[in-house]
Formats: C-alpha cells, sequence, structure tokens
C-alpha cells in the first residue's frame, strides 16, 4: 500500500497545507481503518489494498463525458479545472468560496473527526491539493440545473473534494458524475449545509472502467424546515466505498433518499449511510437497493439515531436486494438506535431473485428470457433512477445499466 507507507513516514505530500498537515497528523498514529470494526470489517482487503496501491496524481488527463452535448440552460463544472465562478443573475448567484472560508468550514469539520469513522474524509483531504478543492456559495431561486464532475486517470489516484452552501430559501437541482478510468483510484469527499427553507435535489452516478476504485463520502447538514433529497448509482467499480453521513442540526428537517449498487464479476460495491437526528420533527424515508450477479459482493449497512431531544421523529429505512447468482453475495444491516420515546420509526430487508413466475408467463408469450429479465430489472431500477435529477433527453440512465447487466 505505497500511499500508507508515505503516511508513515509524512512523505506524502512535499508542500503541504494547513489542512493536508492536520490530516497526515491525525492518520499517521493510525493510518489505516480498523478492520475489526463494523464499518470496515466486510471490505475486500485485497481490493482495498488495490485502492491504496497508485501514486497521486494532481493533474487531470482529458475524458469523455457521458453525455458531450451541453445544454444552454444547465451549469457544468469540473473539479480541478483552473476557474473563477461567479455567476450573478436576476434570480441567483454562484461564487466560490474565499480560501479562508474553505479553510475555516474544513478544520471545523475535522476537528469533529473520528479516525475510523471518517477515516476516508480524511485520507482525502490529505491527498487533495488547493486546486482539486471546489467549494462554492449558492443564493436565490429559478437556479438552472448544476453538473460537477470528479474523474480518476489511469494508473493513478485522483482526490477531489467538493464544499456547497445552500443560503436560505435556496432550491437547486445538482447533479454529481464520478468517473473512473481503467486502473484508477478516485477518492471524492462532499459536503453540504443546508440553511433555513432550502431544498437540494441530489443525483450522485458513479461508474468507472476495468479495475477502476472509488471512495465516497458525502457529509450533509441540515437546518430547521429543510429538505434534502438524494438519488444515487454506483456501478462498474472493481472495489467501491459510498458513506452518507446526514446530520438534522435542530430538527424540523426532510430527508429522502433513494439508493443503489450493481456488481457483476468479482466486484465489491457498499453502501454505509448513518442518519443523526438531533432535534423534533425530522422525516426519512430511506430506500437501498443492491444487485448482485456472477461472484460479486453488494453491501448496505445503515444506522438511524434518535437521541431523547428528537421527539415527534418519523423515519423509515428499507433494503431491497437482488441476487442473481448463486456464487454472488448480499450483505445488509439496517438499524435504528432509539432513546425518544415519542417516534415513528421501522426498519426492513429482503434478498430475492428474479421472479420465475413472471418470467414464465412472458416466455409462454414470445419474449425471450434475456428480454423478459430486462423486463423485470427495468421496473426494479426504475425506482431508484427516476429520483436522480438528470433529464432523460440527455442521458438515458435507465438504458446504460440496462445494457451493462
Amino acid at each position: 500500500m505505497n500511499i500508507i507507507e508515505k503516511i508513515k513516514t509524512n512523505k506524502l505530500i512535499d508542500d503541504q497545507t494547513e489542512i493536508q498537515k492536520i490530516c497526515l497528523h491525525k492518520l499517521q498514529s493510525s493510518p489505516l481503518p480498523n478492520p475489526k470494526s463494523e464499518l470496515w470489517r466486510l471490505s475486500n482487503k485485497s481490493k482495498f489494498s488495490n485502492f491504496l496501491d497508485y501514486s497521486i496524481n494532481e493533474k487531470d488527463s482529458k475524458f469523455d463525458m457521458p453525455y458531450p452535448k451541453n445544454s444552454h440552460s444547465t451549469i457544468r463544472l469540473i473539479i480541478g479545472e483552473n476557474f473563477k465562478i461567479k455567476l450573478t443573475e436576476k434570480n441567483y448567484s454562484i461564487e466560490q468560496l474565499s480560501e479562508d472560508e474553505l479553510n475555516k468550514y474544513i478544520k471545523e469539520q475535522i476537528s469533529c473527526f473520528d479516525q475510523n469513522e471518517n477515516w476516508s474524509d480524511l485520507l482525502n483531504l490529505s491527498l487533495s491539493c488547493a486546486k482539486n478543492i471546489l467549494g462554492l456559495k449558492i443564493n436565490g431561486s429559478k437556479i438552472p440545473p448544476i453538473e460537477i464532475f470528479s474523474h480518476a486517470s489511469s494508473n493513478s489516484l485522483n482526490a477531489k473534494t467538493l464544499v456547497i452552501f445552500l443560503e436560505k430559501n435556496c432550491e437547486i437541482k445538482l447533479l454529481q458524475v464520478n468517473l473512473g478510468k481503467e486502473n484508477s483510484s478516485l477518492s471524492q469527499s462532499t459536503f453540504f449545509c443546508l440553511e433555513e427553507n432550502s431544498s437540494l435535489n441530489h443525483g450522485v452516478v458513479s461508474y468507472g472502467e476495468n479495475r477502476s476504485n472509488l471512495l465516497n463520502s458525502l457529509n450533509v447538514i441540515q437546518q430547521k424546515n429543510s429538505e434534502y433529497n438524494l438519488g444515487s448509482l454506483h456501478f462498474k467499480f472493481n472495489y467501491a466505498r459510498f458513506e452518507i453521513s446526514i446530520k438534522q442540526s435542530v430538527g424540523n428537517a426532510k430527508t429522502n433518499i433513494k439508493g443503489m449498487q450493481i456488481t457483476k464479476s468479482d466486484e465489491q460495491i457498499s453502501t454505509y449511510t448513518k442518519i443523526d437526528f438531533n432535534g423534533p420533527n425530522g422525516f426519512l424515508d430511506q430506500i437501498n437497493k443492491s444487485l448482485a450477479d456472477d461472484k460479486s459482493h453488494a453491501i448496505f449497512e445503515g444506522s438511524i439515531i434518535v437521541p431523547k431531544s428528537a421527539q415527534k421523529t418519523d423515519a423509515s429505512q428499507l433494503s431491497r436486494n437482488l441476487l442473481l447468482s448463486n456464487l454472488a453475495q448480499i450483505d445488509t444491516k439496517p438499524q435504528l438506535e432509539i432513546i425518544a420515546d415519542d417516534v415513528k420509526c421501522k426498519h426492513g430487508a429482503t434478498i430475492s431473485q428474479l421472479n420465475e413466475e413472471e418470467l414464465f408467463y412472458m416466455r409462454t408469450r414470445g419474449i425471450t428470457l434475456a428480454e423478459a429479465s430486462k423486463l423485470q430489472l427495468s421496473s426494479y431500477f426504475q425506482e431508484i433512477i427516476s429520483f436522480i435529477p438528470v433529464s432523460k433527453d440527455r442521458w438515458d440512465l435507465l438504458d446504460t445499466v440496462l445494457n451493462q447487466n
């Protein structure tokens, strides 16, 4: 593990920023996460080691957009490009955070980080150079859809960081796309702060090429009367890990999450979520789906934490999984930690296969087995994909994933 050895000897980065110094100091005494902890015990050690074996690349090569036709009504940004962003229109403004604002916020987050629980963010921030950190402040209404891309170059590890502040009464649609080239690793950390009465429809789509890896963390803080909607899709990675941490800081906030991971061959893709309710009248509706084929491994672990202060919480967490091979593996563990006594909370998990009766019925009507299977998968995928804020006429996600299976 090339990167870990350099962390131990403090030879990872030559000209370290203050943020990098703080993160490297936290990692030096214990540079790897605890493999016995619930957060890491199922992680494939060989694949995880492979993620860390690449050299750090602070420069980005060109990459192919999933849909090169750019709409004039869409704002497209690529983390790592040298640009200055300042869009001031009649109804809205989008500005880059100053270096002082960005450093202050990141240092506040780091001060609360646990080495094991926040290992992915500590690693990312120790690797992210200033060029690959994008901070935005968004204000106003009638804001065009925003697309933000991160990508890794072949035979290297790229680290990217995104920080976005949504001001009061702000409403946006934002699609994040993480792309991995062949034989590469991408580390992506994202931080959102939603002020009062703000709303974010957020999509995360991540896919790679042969032997690509991804470590993707998402941190969201919601203020009163804010609404956060997340639709996510991860596929085509040798090893990928998606960590979601959401805090409703004072209650009276809404969170909706619909996510899916698709694994084939010997891939391992996992999703870990932690939802903290720190005040009354919080709401959560979460569905996570996994589809595993061949000899692959899909993992979902979800945690809902409801302290005594979070009375009247209404939370639901469901894990629905589809196993397409006897050699594939799915691990799922939704869980609740409740101290408040006046709540409505539920969780559940199912693992099933394609419906044989439906397949037989369609085949008696002249539909081939491949076509019948694709019809069932289409229905299974659609619930998640329809929640991702991407226009079908620009990128047909359903068609993309169906052609992968």
